[in-house]
């Protein structure tokens, strides 16, 4: 299987794209951790994100299949998460998707990797 690179954002692929969102999930670990409330729902939350995120940049699903694709990742079975769940996750995804196929300036700060000073390891 070929996975592009972020460097091959302009064709704008869900792997690629995925593989970018993964990046900018750091900064919301980073910022999940430093919140004054409990944040368990939040960490469940991104969990399954990531999860999805991951198996995307696996699977690496054709563009005009990545709807269906994230529509059947959503129905299939998951003992850790509700389906309520992995559907708003998968449609969140699917909105961050498209938006880096219209917007230029989200698609450059996927394509620089993200970057974020909520990132774990890095100064705030």
């Amino acid at each position: 299987m070929n996975v592009p690179t972020p460097g091959d954002i302009d064709n704008v692929s869900p792997a690629v794209v995925c593989r970018s969102l993964l990046l900018a999930l750091e900064a919301s670990e980073g910022r999940r951790r430093r919140r004054m409330r409990d944040t368990q729902p939040d960490a469940i939350g991104l969990a399954i994100k990531r999860d999805l995120l991951t198996r995307a940049v696996a699977e690496a699903p054709a563009s005009e299949d990545f709807g269906t694709w994230l529509l059947a990742e959503s129905l299939r079975p998951r003992p850790e998460a509700g389906s309520g769940a992995v559907r708003a996750m998968a449609l969140d995804i699917l909105m961050e998707w498209r938006l880096a196929q219209s917007v230029g300036s989200f698609r450059r700060w996927l394509e620089a990797g993200a970057p974020s000073d909520d990132r774990e390891g890095r100064q705030a």
